[in-house]
């Protein structure tokens, strides 16, 4: 799942979550019924759950480019070589008493 699929996954889980809720609720009350308005609940967060959780492929349609070992090893190298040659030194200061 990539960044996209994540962020879709979690509108999903926020937009479910509250109609589940809303159904619920107005079901209990109409019916005055609270074990109604559980099931229900229990029901759209078991959908919820369903939906969101699993690894579907609406999820990843646009795939991450990884880069391979070798290069990113390369490039991580020059980068930590580069930071040691920036990396101001310090000054050591004598401590009189």
């Amino acid at each position: 799942m990539n960044w996209e699929g994540q962020k879709l996954a979690e509108q999903l889980m926020q937009y479910l979550f509250l109609a589940s809720a809303l159904i619920s609720f107005f079901t209990g009350y109409f019916f005055t019924s609270f074990r109604l308005m559980l099931l229900i609940y229990a029901s759209g967060a078991l959908l919820t759950t369903l939906i969101t959780v699993p690894d579907w492929p609406f999820y990843n349609r646009r795939p991450l480019q990884w880069l391979d070992p070798k290069a990113a090893e390369a490039s991580s190298s020059r980068i930590i070589k580069a930071a040691k040659v920036q990396a101001p030194k310090k000054a050591s200061k004598s401590v009189k008493k």
